[in-house]
């Protein structure tokens, strides 16, 4: 698969410079020059690691990836012109996973960036799969794309065709909080218009299928006044 990275800076230059070198290795590159930007674009496409500047106007990093931390556990590479051990320890007590110091290598970044993404995938965090295999996990649920199947802890689930769109579109993006109106527009590929009672009777039959306790959802979270996530859990080995 190929890997797609967010490389926020508020320095267009050093961003652009940044993207160059991803790209040269075969990564796909996203730019944001603040923290809300990057927020937006994390919330809207599946990101699979984050280069984040620190310093930056209106919404710094450290902030930015604070509030990623609440919904995804994706990679995050801090990057700053500051070198004091302090820093560092904020950039690591917020969420962010290593720590760049400018001016850098960028050979050093590009091979942080390929060791997290090594790390990320082996400890199964990794939330798209190799296209060949078009097999999404989380937990005990395993979501097999191409035959169009769903197991819990290694039992068939019966899905009708728009319950299996919603559980893939989710899984496949899991720990990202989708609304109401992009999971709907998704799925039924067309414009939401007042989705939300349509959408929330999927989402609970979705729930009676693959959850032990609907009430007490393991799996498929609601994020109130946003929307809905998958829960991005270890896979459970069976056996």
């Amino acid at each position: 698969m190929t890997y797609r990275i967010l490389v926020c800076d508020d320095d267009a230059a050093i961003a652009r410079a940044i993207g160059i070198y991803l790209r040269g290795a075969g990564y796909e590159v996203i730019e944001a020059h603040d923290g809300l930007e990057a927020l937006e674009v994390c919330a809207k496409q599946t990101i699979h690691l984050v280069i984040m500047d620190i310093m930056m106007p209106g919404m710094d990093g450290m902030r930015a990836t604070e509030i990623l931390r609440q919904t995804q556990n994706l990679p995050v590479i801090m990057l700053s012109a500051k070198s004091e051990d302090i820093d560092k320890i904020d950039g690591l007590t917020v969420g962010a996973d290593d720590y760049v110091t400018k001016p850098f290598n960028p050979a050093e970044l590009m091979a942080r960036v390929r060791s997290q993404l090594r790390r990320y995938t082996a400890l199964g965090g990794m939330s798209a799969p190799a296209e060949s295999e078009k097999i999404y996990r989380t937990g005990a649920l395993v979501i097999d794309d191409a035959a169009k199947s769903v197991t819990v802890d290694g039992e068939p689930v019966s899905l009708t065709p728009r319950e299996y769109g919603i559980l893939c579109f989710l899984t496949k993006h899991a720990g990202q909080v989708f609304s109401i109106s992009q999971i709907y527009e998704a799925v039924w590929n067309e414009a939401a218009y007042n989705p939300e009672n349509t959408v929330a009777v999927h989402i609970r039959r979705i729930r009676e299928k693959i959850e032990i306790n609907p009430k007490e959802p393991k799996y498929l979270k609601v994020v109130w006044g946003i929307g809905y996530k998958m829960e991005k859990l270890h896979p459970k080995l069976l056996g």
